[in-house]
């Protein structure tokens, strides 16, 4: 009752003050401390693997770009050293583009005297290189997509059952306060491991796009290069 008096006393700027202030006092969690808090035993193997997806996200990035760069008169360039005989000149072309569509050529024209289905079996398996080293990295970067939302769960998981056990052994004496910033510290590590695996799913899905289209211009220029090497006089 005596509170009640001394309230009524109050002006109205105090009873706003004190409003702000009891706002102000309100309990603040940054994602810094989320993640600090949310179990160095979960989040230091996403931490690890979202540096490891993002790497090979860019390496491979840049791999590949460079790799679709040809150029755009390199076919032609190839079929006019080829009908005037000049081997060695469309070796030393295919060796200054440095590319994988160059390289696979660069092999078969070695081969040219030799049967087509020799020089067709040279460029397939150089092809196969080729394309594996385009490749390289994206199976690690698709695993990452996989685990780290699992890893996410479990350190979830592992999060639950300790605030269940600390309700367990505190009996009655347990406040609400304390189980929900366990539950959030344990939803942190979901939150982690679906960020990292959806930016590696997103980069992977991406990157085999891009392999693809270069994929599908090697393809091509095997098909034109057998087919100038199968017509008559050659």
């Amino acid at each position: 009752m005596y509170l009640f008096f001394q309230l009524n006393e109050l002006s109205e700027g105090e009873t706003s003050n004190m409003v702000d202030n009891v706002i102000q006092s309100e309990e603040t969690l940054s994602i810094m401390e989320l993640i600090i808090n949310a179990g160095w035993y979960i989040m230091i193997p996403l931490a690890i693997l979202g540096f490891v997806a993002i790497y090979i996200a860019f390496e491979r990035y840049f791999a590949i770009k460079k790799a679709n760069k040809i150029d755009a008169n390199f076919m032609a360039r190839i079929k006019d050293y080829v009908l005037e005989g000049k081997i060695e000149s469309a070796k030393d072309y295919c060796k200054n583009q440095n590319n994988p569509m160059a390289r696979m050529l660069e092999k078969g024209i070695g081969k040219i005297g030799k049967p087509i289905k020799e020089i067709s079996a040279s460029i397939e398996n150089i092809g196969k290189l080729e394309v594996f080293k385009m490749e390289k990295g994206l199976s690690i970067l698709a695993t990452i997509a996989g685990a780290a939302p699992m890893i996410g769960f479990l350190g979830t998981v592992i999060g639950m059952i300790i605030t269940f056990h600390a309700m367990k052994i505190s009996g009655n004496g347990v406040e609400i306060g304390d189980l929900s910033g366990g539950i959030m510290q344990a939803m942190v590590t979901t939150v982690a491991g679906l960020v990292i695996g959806i930016i590696a799913y997103i980069a992977y899905n991406y990157l085999v796009s891009k392999v693809d289209k270069v994929v599908h211009k090697m393809e091509v220029a095997s098909v034109d290069f057998l087919d100038l090497l199968d017509e008559p006089g050659n």
